[in-house]
């Protein structure tokens, strides 16, 4: 009898979700996971994170497509708890100068369109005044953060050129694209791989750093993330950088180049990539499923926006549906979660020191539900309208 009432409450579950777009069901999964937005990336107390601005950015794309606004009430009621009277932000200290506290601002600029509340244009132009005097290389690449002095970490563009090319486009601030542009451009130049054609998690300019190349102040692996983050920040910075910009054609030869070289380095069977990048066949070495959906979500939206083949296009879609069958299950409530997240990886620290070895990318926790999986996951959905 148990057996049965098992089955049939399956059977309704399974019913229950049928014909639903699958960014609706994840999106959907996440807000039952975390009924406020603070909540997310597991979070226990109120925090102004990357994290929470990446899937409240796929939650409002979701809303975008919908037009249900449940969706939009959950990031609102996030940003109406973060964001002061006065336009200050809970937990966020500029002076820190911490880029990825930046990328959360970006759900900011469909609220102020929305609501007109002033409080939010001026958290806006608070994120935005960080990086006008934000640490930087001798060249103008920005430091990943002012306790990593001299470094710069590819997971960075992601944090911060979307943002500020939004920026600079919402408030005519067309010096700006250029900073923006030579982010990208400088990392070509630094972190590049010839051989392979990645880019390596991140370079020290003063090469002091034990993780660093005293020759090259590169650090030694390539982490799939991390190039997931690059390409990511690339297909969103386009969406805002002028046509006519001088370095447009340089940035979708950068985006058309490093499309080709992670094609190399998919897993054969399951068409998914590993943790360090070129390493598959190495021992504790594990398929990652934050990297993966990161170079389907830029496959696909590359190719819909032109800059890439249209090959690229049922490459991506294939890969998501490889994706689906790999990494995304089905809970006994219904419910979606994705699989096989790394939680955390970066370089050097001052507890823990993290040399960048391959014993140390392969050491992190693996969880379900990391939000570097779920954002881009939903994004990717919505881009497809899966």
């Amino acid at each position: 009898m148990k057996k049965l009432i098992t089955t049939i409450f399956s059977i309704f579950l399974a019913l229950q979700t049928f014909g639903q777009k699958t960014y609706v069901q994840m999106a959907d999964s996440e807000m039952k996971r975390n009924p406020e937005a603070w909540m997310l990336d597991f979070s226990k107390t109120l925090k102004w994170n990357y994290c929470h601005g990446l899937v409240m950015q796929s939650i409002l794309q979701v809303y975008d497509k919908t037009d249900n606004p449940k969706y939009y009430e959950y990031v609102y009621d996030y940003a109406d708890t973060m964001v002061n009277t006065d336009g200050t932000i809970k937990t966020y200290r500029p002076l820190e100068y911490n880029i990825d506290r930046v990328n959360t601002g970006k759900i900011l600029f469909p609220i102020l369109a929305r609501t007109k509340e002033k409080r939010f244009k001026i958290a806006l132009d608070l994120q935005r005044e960080q990086m006008r005097t934000h640490p930087r290389t001798e060249d103008g690449s920005f430091w990943h953060k002012k306790v990593y002095p001299h470094q710069v970490w590819l997971d960075g563009l992601y944090m911060a050129g979307p943002f500020l090319a939004q920026y600079a486009k919402e408030n005519n601030e067309e010096a700006l694209f250029d900073d923006v542009a030579l982010q990208i451009v400088d990392v070509r130049k630094y972190l590049y791989d010839s051989k392979t054609g990645l880019y390596f998690h991140g370079w020290d300019e003063s090469k002091q750093q034990r993780w660093a190349d005293p020759e090259t102040g590169l650090s030694p692996h390539f982490w799939s993330r991390s190039i997931g983050w690059y390409m990511m920040a690339i297909v969103d910075v386009l969406d805002f950088l002028p046509e006519d910009h001088k370095d447009r054609p340089a940035i979708i030869n950068i985006l058309q180049e490093l499309s080709a070289s992670i094609d190399n380095f998919r897993d054969p069977e399951t068409g998914m990539w590993y943790q360090v990048t070129d390493l598959g066949g190495r021992e504790g070495n594990y398929l990652e499923s934050t990297g993966s959906i990161m170079f389907i979500y830029t496959w696909i939206k590359g190719a819909q926006k032109g800059y890439l083949d249209e090959g690229y296009l049922k490459k991506g879609e294939q890969a998501y549906d490889q994706y689906l069958k790999r990494f995304v299950k089905t809970e006994a409530d219904g419910s979606l979660s994705i699989t096989d997240c790394c939680s955390v990886a970066g370089l050097g620290g001052e507890k823990n020191y993290r040399d960048g070895s391959f014993a140390y990318y392969i050491s992190e926790p693996i969880r379900d539900n990391d939000p570097k999986a779920i954002g881009p996951f939903i994004m990717t959905s919505v881009l497809l309208d899966r």
